[in-house]
């Protein structure tokens, strides 16, 4: 079927820019990201807890490293099971499903009383990530025009930053407040509180806080509020129009679209999505597969190598393990969570970058950037660590230009991945797949996301302690920075600027 050209010039169905509700459009779009924000902040706030569970848990560090990743098995669970669930009872309802489980688990995290509770708890939240990180993007991508789809997709990334700052603000927030009381308690003046915290190994984290309950529970149940919100916001946001077609109630989809483009666009968008799918029989799994070559559609292994490889270059040991990565080089736990701060602030700007890109340059330009500037500044934090000799603590011991060099690598390298592979992927999964088979798509890719997320999750505390230490687990890192340069060189098709009705398999 023919398309109109879009009144900015690119390619897909034709709307009339004067007859757009850009407003609806934009606040629809930053509700839905709402739950990327608490898929940021979920993800963090262990980032400064880890001190509190160990000791509350009197746990090991496999313990702990199943505590931490437990979180991501729910996250894979959950997006494999959200893209079907999504075909059958519609994107807005499975994100409310989502909001309430962040309620569940924010509140259950902050009161469990031994490791298996809290894993249970981080499992319910893991669901709430794992349907939010894919259906998401997915809800925006149909609700939005394709000059803007970049663009506004991208908002997921910096919603997911956002809530990861946030986190490590509040958990900031909380441990200094738990160490100041700690200090006014023993007559210690607030400028010396820090050395003499370091000093006797005390964690602000681990300190009563609140009606007696530890700072590190606080920082778990801090995330009801954002959760709730979400849940109250989504009430009012319409369902996604490429459900409702799918599901044979093409009047609803008319309703929501012609509020949102106006009656012409809103019949001719119909039509479209109706012609993009099979009509005899809904979307399932079996669509994955190329009929006329008996062989899974390319566009699945690609799907499945960008989500793979957005983990493999080990972001989110820096998110989920900072607190604990500037320790063992070092800093003390004040100075680590403020690192953490400042790695959440660039982040941000650095999903700015993308904001404005997006839909001039394309996906593929911003991809290819990100990984070779992330191989540069992995490379660089390896060589930093690499012969640091160890204090009687196991802490790295770094030179100042070391540290330094350290410091300002990592910090690069999160700018390089949240301008590039941390929104990109996202934008892109939510996109590449044709209607048809979106869904289903979603739940694979985003399957082997978490995946492999739980899997670098897991495997850094034992990388840490084993003789690799953190040189070599950032070595490993580095490795798959660089393959990914080539993988989106080989494998990767430009998506900027085509209507979803035009995505082919």
């Amino acid at each position: 079927m023919s398309h109109a050209p879009i009144d900015s010039g690119s390619a897909g169905v034709s709307t009339v820019a004067g007859e757009r509700n850009m407003t609806s459009i934009v606040i629809i779009s930053i509700i839905a990201t709402l739950g990327g924000f608490l898929f940021g902040f979920d993800s963090g706030v262990i980032n400064g807890t880890i001190d509190g569970l160990t000791q509350s848990f009197k746990a090991d560090p496999g313990v702990i490293g199943t505590a931490v990743a437990s979180i991501l098995a729910g996250c894979a669970v959950g997006a494999f099971a959200a893209g079907t669930l999504a075909d059958k009872f519609g994107r807005r309802g499975v994100l409310i499903i989502a909001a309430v489980l962040f309620i569940v688990s924010a509140w259950g995290a902050g009161i469990a009383n031994n490791a298996p509770e809290f894993i249970i708890y981080r499992l319910i939240g893991g669901l709430a990530i794992g349907a939010a990180s894919i259906i998401c993007p997915a809800y925006i991508s149909e609700l939005v025009p394709a000059e803007y789809r970049g663009k506004l997709s991208s908002i997921q990334q910096i919603a997911i930053i956002s809530g990861l700052t946030a986190a490590f603000l509040s958990n900031y927030y909380l441990a200094s407040t738990a160490d100041y009381s700690v200090c006014a308690g023993a007559n210690i003046a607030q400028e010396a509180c820090k050395e003499y915290l370091h000093n006797e190994g005390i964690k602000g984290s681990t300190m009563p806080l609140w009606m007696e309950f530890a700072a590190w529970r606080w920082m778990f149940w801090v995330g009801v509020i954002p959760a709730a919100v979400f849940l109250v916001a989504l009430l009012v946001i319409p369902e996604s129009p490429r459900f409702l077609v799918a599901s044979g109630k093409k009047d609803k989809a008319l309703a929501v679209l012609t509020k949102l483009y106006g009656a012409k666009t809103a019949e001719r968008t119909v039509a479209d999505i109706y012609n993009s799918l099979a009509h005899d029989h809904k979307p399932r799994f079996s669509d994955l597969i190329d009929k006329t070559k008996n062989r899974v559609r390319p566009i699945i292994w690609v799907g499945i190598g960008l989500a793979v490889l957005q983990q493999f270059v080990g972001i989110n040991v820096v998110f989920y393990y900072g607190a604990v990565l500037w320790q063992a080089a070092g800093f003390s736990e004040s100075d680590a969570l403020a690192i953490n701060i400042g790695s959440g602030v660039a982040s941000i700007g650095a999903c700015f970058i993308t904001f404005f890109l997006v839909d001039k340059v394309g996906r593929k330009p911003l991809l290819l950037v990100g990984s070779i500037g992330m191989t540069i500044t992995l490379a660089l934090v390896v060589y930093a660590f690499m012969g640091a000799p160890l204090d009687d603590k196991g802490h790295l011991v770094l030179s100042d230009s070391m540290g330094l060099t350290a410091l300002i690598a990592a910090n690069l390298y999160v700018i390089f991945f949240n301008m590039s592979w941390g929104p990109i992927v996202w934008i892109m999964l939510g996109e590449m797949f044709p209607n048809q088979i979106r869904g289903t798509g979603l739940a694979v890719a985003g399957f082997a996301q978490w995946a492999a997320n739980y899997l670098i999750t897991w495997s850094f505390p034992i990388l840490l302690a084993s003789s690799l230490g953190l040189a070599g687990a950032y070595s490993i890192y580095a490795l798959f920075s660089l393959f990914s340069l080539f993988f989106v060189v080989w494998w990767v098709r430009e998506t900027k600027g085509l209507e979803l009705e035009q995505m082919e398999g």
